[in-house]
């Protein structure tokens, strides 16, 4: 029994000091802005790289999640002969909701795992250890256009998908199954309020590409440098990544609709 509860406490104590790790990392990570000069390269290269490169697969998705939702929402609307308000029903989807949510669990998938493999694989060879000896700041070099690429690009993949998403809705319901294009744009048009709606999924959305990106970073600048460390930490950023992007979509929808604040 004692000992059961030393581990308990133990393991409790191991949490509350990577909370306090990671916690710090962030706070450097984020006044370690890039520099116009000599950051700002490594800033492109890492929006092409967590941005530019994960637009295939936000493409592809939000197009068949707007087309699933086009179909589905027609077959109940249809029945209750509210039809036309297919393009609400669409569009408030994925503006408050899947907008954010899919597109930021797609990136915990593809361009998370892929900075904490990086990061993982520089401190594995030692480049990490070796900029530190040269008096290089690794989390200047290394993490900072990492960080901010991520927080930049995760927003407008969300209102790319978002758009896709739509579009994805209207060549089902109108294209396919006959609704009327103006109900559908003009109902959609006055449903979606841009102050309140599309602020919103926009807030959730720099809200998921900063915690997403710091789980990322912060997992890769701390593996073990091996090949099996390395796969922990990715997986770890995947799942982390996941369950803290649907736990804040909770608390922020609550807050943001639910009448909390």
């Amino acid at each position: 029994m004692l000992d059961h509860i030393l581990r308990v406490g133990r393991s409790g104590s191991d949490w509350i000091e990577t909370v306090g790790r990671a916690g710090i990392f962030l706070a450097q990570s984020i006044f370690r802005v890039p520099k116009p000069r000599s950051g700002f390269p490594a800033l492109v290269g890492q929006l092409y790289s967590v941005g530019v490169l994960s637009l295939l697969i936000i493409i592809v998705s939000a197009l068949f999640i707007g087309m699933v939702l086009g179909l589905q929402g027609y077959t109940i609307l249809v029945s209750f002969g509210a039809e036309e308000a297919l393009g609400p029903m669409v569009s408030l989807t994925l503006v408050r909701e899947l907008g954010p949510v899919v597109a930021g669990l797609l990136f915990a998938g593809r361009a998370g795992s892929a900075l904490t493999a990086e990061i993982g694989l520089m401190k594995a060879t030692e480049q990490l250890s070796s900029m530190a000896m040269m008096a290089v700041d690794p989390l200047q070099r290394v993490i900072a256009p990492r960080f901010w690429a991520g927080f930049i690009s995760l927003p407008l993949l969300t209102f790319i998908f978002t758009s896709v998403g739509v579009m994805g809705g209207y060549l089902v319901g109108v294209q396919w199954l006959g609704i009327d294009s103006g109900a559908f744009w003009g109902n959609m048009q006055q449903a979606v309020d841009w102050s309140d709606d599309v602020l919103n999924g926009t807030i959730k959305s720099i809200v998921f590409g900063a915690v997403v990106t710091w789980i990322a970073v912060f997992q890769g600048f701390n593996c073990i440098p091996t090949s099996e460390g390395i796969g922990r930490a990715t997986t770890r950023t995947v799942v982390y990544g996941s369950l803290a992007i649907l736990g804040l979509d909770f608390i922020l929808t609550a807050v943001m609709f639910g009448g909390l604040a």
